[in-house]
């Protein structure tokens, strides 16, 4: 097992492979355009239009090797929001904060930023909020779900399975009868692979992303509008969300969830930003 799968193997839940038949996403519109061009200096950061829709959040109860976290499955209604095109990347990340705290450096700029905690990613934020003076934040894990689906009830937006033509992961592991793959052990530059039917890239794969949310061990109570789960009295840790460069498919699902303390930085962790539409 690779060291980065080990160091979360106390995170993650369990690894499903199926999704919900029936589980489709029904978005308002069409395709969103993109949304806003937010510029620091030479760093600009795209935000494509997602329309507010329904789905079905979580997976199926008989979905093979299903976590309990990721049921039960219930409906939610996401309003229209501002999500990033692409992951941030390490170049945007150090026009912001003036330093680059990449393990994957050589990558170079147009790389996904890693090695950033919760906390790091909070201030981030507030940094650009105020170089901008729009409100960004970190969309929440419906929302993220939503976004990842694209329209889409399949495990992944897709299909049923994934290859390494269509993500980052360790595709050294196969899905669903898929071809086995490279494994490139390191995350690549945004933006190399097909986009969702959102417009959105990256959302299986090349980096965990956080999310708002506090972590729960299941749905019971989850809001159904689409906002944060994070009430104060509950635990410390958050959710991230995607898999990353170093996870075998099954991690990449849409309804995938994992967990980490908000101080924890690793090489596989990344994020998007949002904005409320």
């Amino acid at each position: 097992m690779e060291w980065f799968r080990s160091a979360l193997a106390r995170a993650l839940p369990a690894l499903a492979l199926l999704a919900a038949p029936g589980a489709w996403a029904q978005p308002d519109d069409g395709p969103p355009a993109l949304g806003e061009r937010v510029c620091v200096g030479a760093q600009c950061l795209e935000l494509v239009a997602v329309p507010g829709g329904s789905f079905l959040m979580g997976s199926a109860a008989g979905e093979a090797e299903r976590a309990t976290d990721e049921g039960p499955q219930h409906p939610v209604s996401v309003r229209p929001f501002l999500l990033g095109r692409y992951e941030v990347t390490q170049a945007q990340w150090k026009a912001v904060m003036g330093r680059n705290p990449s393990h994957f450096q050589r990558c170079g700029g147009d790389c996904p930023v890693e090695n950033v905690s919760w906390n790091d990613v909070q201030a981030f934020i507030r940094k650009l909020s105020q170089a901008t003076g729009h409100r960004y934040r970190l969309p929440s894990e419906a929302e993220w779900e939503y976004a990842a689906r694209g329209g889409t009830g399949t495990p992944f937006s897709s299909g049923v399975t994934l290859t390494a033509a269509q993500a980052n992961f360790n595709a050294a592991n196969t899905y669903a009868g898929s071809t086995p793959g490279p494994y490139r052990k390191s995350p690549l530059r945004v933006g190399r692979f097909a986009p969702n039917a959102f417009g959105l890239y990256d959302m299986h794969g090349n980096v965990w992303e956080w999310v708002q949310d506090r972590y729960y061990r299941s749905y019971y109570g989850a809001p159904a509008d689409g906002s944060a789960w994070e009430p104060a009295d509950h635990g410390a840790r958050r959710v991230l969300r995607g898999g990353s460069w170093a996870d075998a498919p099954e991690a990449l699902r849409s309804a995938f969830r994992g967990t980490l303390a908000p101080e924890v930085r690793l090489s596989g962790v990344g994020f998007r930003i949002a904005r409320d539409d």
